[in-house]
């Protein structure tokens, strides 16, 4: 199945990430940044029929559990928002109150305020969308099967998952601190470091008392896709629970009678026939042409002479970043080293602004790999050998090359 997944901003002047995912055939079909809720609408054709899912940010979320009485009935559920009113600033009525995962006697609860949750929507409504769930951003994290923390870095965010039912989000440099803070209180307490899951290659060197795990690098959005697909909590409940659409088959047919008559009428008509079937079909190959390059370049805006755009386009990426940096030309230097060795890459990660390739790369054993660490280095480059896993005859390995 593919869904559209959209992570919003706590205002609608944030950007917005999103990403189309195919989890069937493990692949991203479409993915990029918005500059702000005002661009949402563009990608009305990449929804479709497709079901979205918008991960909303946990700084806006406050995630709790709650002790109830055993055998509690609806009545001490329904008591929840009286229980929390003292950990709570403002009005309980104003604020929102959906039901997580219960354990035991302990029921999981998430309150949001009724505005920003219905601003969400309003966002949602206004770009031509329709939302099935609403989920918190740090329950989109993989889960470890241990008590290790999961973190991702999304733009100039930090996302940290810390166990099923809790996490932070926010800002890096401020959350870096905090994390300090946490990891040491952690140490002090338990007498070890504090275990952390990267996803995404965070500069977590700064931070005393972590013992850090780098995963295998994939893009940020990709992994908070994945985690969507197995989150069972949703936003959406009570008075704003998705209210399902009455008469959708109907509709469709009717609207398929419609293109019928139109079509028989059209039929009817011979006179100029030919040239409009012509115009007809210059229409659908500019559409397929636009669609196109949004496709490649999902952030370079609308374009009036597509030769020009896509030269233009080009000579950016081989002109790379600001330090002269250019993808392009990395891997057209490395290109030896991969048909030496024969190791085939996964996934290509670029910071132009360090010169650095981040790759995750499948070989046949663990020479191969070290052979094209050699061969790069004999082109000039400072290669760091990352996390290596065997699986099923093959070697899956990460590398940071940098020019």
């Amino acid at each position: 199945m593919e869904q559209l997944v959209v992570r919003l901003g706590a205002d609608p002047d944030e950007a917005i990430h999103w990403i189309v995912w195919s989890n069937q055939q493990d692949e991203i079909i479409a993915s990029g940044v918005l500059p702000d809720a005002t661009q949402l609408a563009t990608l009305t054709d990449r929804a479709g029929r497709r079901p979205i899912c918008a991960l909303v940010p946990t700084s806006d979320i406050l995630l709790k559990w709650v002790e109830l009485p055993a055998k509690a009935g609806r009545k001490a559920i329904a008591a929840i928002p009286y229980i929390l009113e003292e950990e709570i600033s403002g009005d309980i009525s104003e604020q929102f109150f959906a039901l997580g995962p219960k354990k035991a006697n302990k029921q999981a609860v998430a309150i949001v305020s009724k505005e920003k949750l219905q601003s969400w929507l309003n966002i949602i409504e206004a770009a031509g969308l329709s939302c099935d769930q609403l989920v918190p951003d740090v329950l989109a994290l993989p889960l470890a099967d241990t008590d290790a923390w999961s973190i991702l870095e999304l733009g100039e965010q930090l996302l940290v998952r810390k166990d099923d039912w809790a996490g932070l989000q926010g800002e890096r440099d401020w959350l870096i601190q905090a994390i300090n803070h946490l990891a040491r209180q952690y140490a002090n307490e338990n007498e070890r470091a504090l275990l952390v899951n990267d996803y995404s290659g965070s500069d977590l060197a700064n931070i005393d008392n972590l013992e850090v795990t780098v995963m295998p690098l994939d893009m940020p959005m990709k992994v908070l896709a994945k985690g969507s697909e197995s989150a069972t909590f949703n936003l959406l409940q009570g008075e704003f629970k998705v209210k399902k659409k009455v008469g959708g088959d109907w509709k469709k047919w009717r609207l398929a009678a419609v293109l019928a008559v139109i079509a028989l009428f059209t039929s009817l008509i011979d006179k100029n026939i030919e040239n409009g079937q012509l115009e007809q079909r210059l229409a659908q190959v500019k559409s397929q042409v636009s669609s196109e390059y949004k496709r490649a370049f999902p952030n370079a805006g609308a374009y009036r002479d597509l030769r020009s755009t896509m030269e233009r386009q080009m000579k950016a990426l081989e002109q790379g970043g600001g330090n002269g940096a250019s993808v392009l030309i990395m891997l057209s230097q490395l290109k030896p080293a991969f048909e030496e060795s024969n190791i085939k890459p996964q996934t290509l990660r670029f910071d132009s602004n360090r010169a650095e390739l981040r790759i995750q790369a499948v070989a046949s054993n663990f020479g191969a790999l070290d052979k094209f660490k050699r061969q790069a280095e004999a082109q000039g480059f400072t290669v760091e050998q990352g996390s290596i896993n065997q699986k099923d005859n093959q070697v899956i390995g990460t590398m940071s090359i940098r020019s």
